[in-house]
């Protein structure tokens, strides 16, 4: 039996449904816990950001206009996709993360379950938040929730998976769009579910997930006048002050850091930081003596 040589695995950024090297040629080593090389990771520039910018605002329109019912439906695909490759996303968090065979195992089957437990959010959300308001007058006073927009989207820098899809998954579940700058050290997990996204119903531009600096990827985002709200879970306290400043010119919403433990189920805090309620009046009529006509 003849010796063969190995196909090393080229990681690729995931923007507008496509899988291009960073615009600057850039990469950088990813290491695992122990200082092990794993695999050059593309070091995205401005440029990529701003192209994911013009990928995520094209696809907001057929994302946001399809039914919630849909949305559920196409996350709910993302998660079996993810379940008929736990093994290699198992493989991917123990080196990013330092962690056991078992117990990445475990991280993995959680971001599998949090992935369901978003998709099954997607039609029931405006339910809890939306809904008929109490009015003096002939008047019929509803209130629902629709999506913010674009939404950059700092993922957390230790949970490089569970983390990851924690964040993310409420972003599009709610109808947005995101821009996702993946975990600097450990971007291995995130620049694979780009691949998961692609084979799955997820329009292109829906997701775009960008590796490389943090701080460099994250002030254009804060900045990008198309770019309506960001999530800074993975900032640090520096960087996190910075990029509100920055976000404050075109009064973006700004989901501020905050320590979470990923294995806890989460509310729905995530997801109504990144809605907006549209609240509609529409006369009932002339109402008669019985005050019952409309």
């Amino acid at each position: 039996m003849s010796d063969r040589l190995s196909v090393f695995k080229t990681y690729k950024l995931y923007v507008g449904g496509k899988f291009p090297r960073s615009e600057s040629g850039r990469v950088y080593e990813v290491t695992d816990s122990k200082g092990k090389w794993l695999a050059n990771a593309p070091q995205s520039s401005r440029k990529d950001a701003r192209d994911a910018v013009v990928a995520a605002r094209k696809a907001f329109g057929g994302w946001s206009g399809a039914t919630a019912y849909n949305r559920g439906q196409v996350l709910y695909r993302v998660a079996e996709m993810l379940e008929g490759r736990r093994e290699q996303f198992g493989r991917e968090v123990a080196d990013a993360e330092g962690l056991s065979k078992s117990k990445a195992a475990a991280v993995v089957d959680a971001t599998i379950d949090r992935w369901v437990w978003y998709a099954g959010w997607t039609d029931k959300i405006a339910q809890v938040v939306g809904g008929a308001n109490p009015v003096a007058g002939p008047y019929f006073n509803l209130s629902s929730p629709e999506p913010t927009g674009v939404v950059a989207v700092v993922a957390p820098q230790e949970s490089s998976f569970l983390g990851l899809v924690s964040v993310l998954a409420p972003v599009i579940a709610t109808g947005n769009t995101a821009i996702v700058i993946a975990s600097e050290k450990a971007p291995l997990p995130a620049l694979s579910l780009g691949e998961v996204l692609a084979t799955s119903d997820v329009p292109g531009g829906v997701v775009n997930v960008l590796s490389g600096r943090t701080a460099e990827l994250a002030a254009p985002l804060a900045a990008h006048q198309d770019v309506n709200a960001i999530d800074l879970a993975g900032a640090d306290e520096a960087l996190a002050k910075e990029l509100e400043i920055a976000a404050a010119d075109n009064l973006k919403r700004v989901l501020r850091p905050q320590p979470v433990d990923y294995f806890e189920t989460p509310g729905i805090d995530r997801m109504t930081a990144f809605l907006e309620t549209k609240t509609v009046w529409h006369p009932t009529g002339s109402l008669g003596a019985s005050g019952s006509a409309y």
